[in-house]
């Protein structure tokens, strides 16, 4: 069955729209809020916009610390379906408590919606990729991630475009940013009614609120098997080189292309046709099997393809003002989007596999809560990515510097998980041979 297909079947269509939708919201709220605070907010509190923003950032990621593992137990313990559905009503909620905030243009209050939005995304996450072993066949396990991946990004673009557009108009900006994530959220709950049942794998589980020690619990679950931990670090490491690039894309738009905001929003497209155009590949590429041969791959075109950025960043000439227009117009820039088109790329061949080998091989009874520890260790590395980024721009090391950085560290990382686990190497070998 081609991955299209599966947008024909009740058992995948209704969860990828309550995904699409999910994410979209998240990023018309977040972006709007970001937004709000560098041109209002932070006026109106006499605060540092950027500590805000840093803060803000903090205050999503928070909850997967808090709520993951527990999210794991619950995805494990009861029917999928219906928590799905009580997730996308308590979306509406707080959507509607962020409006409220909106309206008074209160950081406090829009802070705490924040954080309930992360918590809701923690506990969903278990669930969207535990129930996907549930309802699809392993030969479409590659294709349906592929595709998740590819909305997740567009999601990602469309909602970081849109809350951006909508908080930018004036008077009314406030209004419809409000009216719209409450829209999307309840249309994310009227997808998540078609989502079919999942019955619960390990219904007995008792459930326990000791969230550190949870945290112990799930990811010891995920270390039993060799190579399901190894993938969940290679898909936690992917988060660590992904949430540098976006952070680095403003900075490098205006300090070294001298570009304006709209080529800002063209890097990014960019970044994400990339990554959904490599996730959708994937099953082509794999010949609908799960296949961690493509998993080196991508790893090498993120290493070399950073590496020549790299390059292709010295020799851009000083410049300010440019246009997205101006941009597009002038060869020397083409070698940017090129590199950050096929950085994307690679990143989907990369991740997609990794989330299928996690599904497939992760044992039933445990799989939501080893899916739970992925979201912990995703969140931590997206961290380390935050200080390092801020660390080394603190110690005088340039944008362009990095991207080298960047490209050396992803070798040394993946080169370790490729020794400790020879199944990608051979695999690669093997994949390579077939397709010539």
């Amino acid at each position: 069955m081609n991955q299209f297909s599966l947008f024909t079947t009740r058992r995948f269509a209704p969860l990828f729209f309550t995904q699409f939708l999910g994410a979209l919201n998240d990023n018309i709220y977040k972006n709007a809020l970001v937004i709000l605070i560098a041109f209002t907010l932070a006026e109106m509190t006499k605060q540092n916009s950027s500590l805000l923003v840093i803060l803000a950032a903090g205050v999503f990621i928070l909850p997967f610390f808090l709520f993951s593992a527990t999210a794991g137990q619950l995805a494990d313990k009861y029917e999928k379906s219906l928590l799905i559905r009580r997730i996308k009503l308590a979306e509406i909620v707080i959507m509607s408590l962020g409006a409220v905030g909106f309206y008074f243009l209160s950081p406090y209050l829009l802070m705490v919606v924040l954080f309930l939005m992360g918590a809701q995304s923690a506990l969903f996450g278990p669930l969207k990729y535990g129930i996907l072993p549930q309802h699809l066949q392993t030969e479409e396990l590659t294709g349906g991630n592929g595709v998740i991946q590819m909305g997740t990004y567009l999601a990602i673009l469309l909602g970081t475009m849109l809350g951006g557009v909508l908080i930018a108009i004036k008077s009314t900006g406030p209004l419809l940013v409000s009216g719209t994530v409450i829209g999307v959220a309840i249309l994310g709950w009227y997808a998540s009614c078609s989502i079919p049942r999942a019955a619960a794998p390990d219904p007995d589980l008792r459930l326990s609120w000791n969230f550190p020690q949870q945290i112990s619990r799930v990811i010891g679950y995920a270390w039993e098997d060799k190579s399901v931990f190894m993938a969940v670090f290679a898909i936690s490491w992917f988060w660590f080189v992904g949430a540098t690039y976006l952070s680095l894309v403003p900075t490098l738009t205006r300090d070294v292309l001298g570009g304006n905001e709209h080529v800002a929003t063209l890097l990014l497209t960019t970044f994400s046709i990339g990554i959904g155009s490599g996730s959708l590949l994937c099953e082509k590429f794999s010949r609908g099997r799960i296949e961690p041969g493509l998993v080196p791959m991508g790893a090498l075109g993120l290493s070399l393809f950073s590496l020549d950025l790299w390059f292709a960043s010295l020799a851009i000439p000083p410049t300010t003002g440019i246009s997205a227009a101006q941009f597009l117009q002038q060869t020397v820039y083409w070698r940017v989007l090129i590199d950050l088109v096929l950085i994307g790329f690679s990143g989907g061949l990369y991740i997609v596999p990794l989330y299928a080998m996690v599904q497939n091989r992760s044992e039933a009874r445990h799989r939501a809560r080893i899916l739970a520890a992925n979201n912990i260790l995703n969140a931590l590395f997206m961290v380390g990515s935050a200080l390092m980024t801020m660390l080394l721009l603190k110690i005088g090391l340039s944008i362009t510097a990095l991207f080298l950085t960047l490209a050396v560290l992803n070798t040394v990382v993946v080169s370790c998980v490729f020794l400790r686990e020879p199944e990608y190497i051979l695999r690669f070998r093997v994949w390579a041979r077939l397709l010539m």
